[in-house]
């Protein structure tokens, strides 16, 4: 995971849109487009980079993909945040205002 390519995929409102419907349950991208009035190959190309972001992670179930979120990744974004918060709190170097 590269927090660039993190937060690349979260930058985008679709993505963050499909992150949400993943949140209940995995699903087809059949049954994420059915949420949206974007092309199928629209739909394709927001799934690939929350891939390549590794934010979801697919599966084969028979002919179907199924996508579901990757919650490790976000425990790693939540804990870089946490420690940004936590070195500002410690000396907040670099904070200083004239």
């Amino acid at each position: 995971m590269t927090l660039n390519n993190t937060f690349k995929a979260l930058s985008d409102s679709t993505r963050r849109k499909i992150l949400h419907l993943l949140k209940t349950r995995d699903l087809t991208a059949g049954e994420i487009a059915d949420h949206f009035n974007i092309s199928k190959p629209s739909i394709s190309h927001h799934l690939n980079l929350l891939k390549t972001a590794d934010l979801i992670t697919d599966e084969r179930r028979g002919q179907y993909i199924f996508y579901s979120l990757n919650t490790s990744v976000f425990e790693e974004v939540l804990k870089w945040l946490v420690g940004f918060k936590s070195s500002e709190n410690e000396g907040g170097k670099g904070n200083e205002r004239n």
